[in-house]
């Protein structure tokens, strides 16, 4: 009788966390894939998805204290382009962060190519937005892997 009684408080939650969450399941559980970033020359993973530092856009150009001379003035509601970096938090294999520099160089561990830039006093996106600290990694020198 109190195994029977048992087993259906137990099923009651069950369908309970079902009714309330949907979609967790915990007979389905379909895992989402991981992006990493590996360095292009070597591949050597260099920061994972939980790695990254999100940053709000900014307004573009509008936000530097240099304008390009062949941008217009009056155009104002141009949409500010896609951010050229990513940032993220301080990891062992940067080198130059552990011997406490504050600011310089983030080369790869594996092949030695320059793969951004770190400063704790903060960076500048190419979207206008400020970071600090900034650890920035450029997404021209790096591969975007799903696993």
């Amino acid at each position: 009788m109190q195994m029977e009684a048992a087993n259906d408080s137990y099923h009651e939650t069950v369908l309970k966390s079902q009714m309330e969450n949907p979609n967790n399941s915990d007979h389905e559980t379909v895992p989402k894939p991981q992006v990493v970033h590996r360095c292009k020359k070597c591949r050597r993973i260099v920061a994972a998805e939980e790695s990254i530092v999100p940053h709000q856009r900014g307004k573009g150009e509008q936000c530097f204290k240099w304008k390009k001379r062949s941008s217009n003035p009056w155009e104002t509601d141009k949409e500010p382009p896609e951010c050229s970096s990513i940032f993220v938090e301080p990891m062992k294999w940067m080198e130059t962060v552990q011997e406490g520099y504050v600011g310089d160089k983030l080369l790869c561990i594996g092949c030695k190519a320059r793969l951004g830039s770190f400063n704790w006093a903060g960076m500048q996106c190419n979207c206008g937005a400020w970071v600090n600290p900034a650890f920035q990694l450029h997404k021209s020198r790096l591969d975007e892997c799903r696993m």
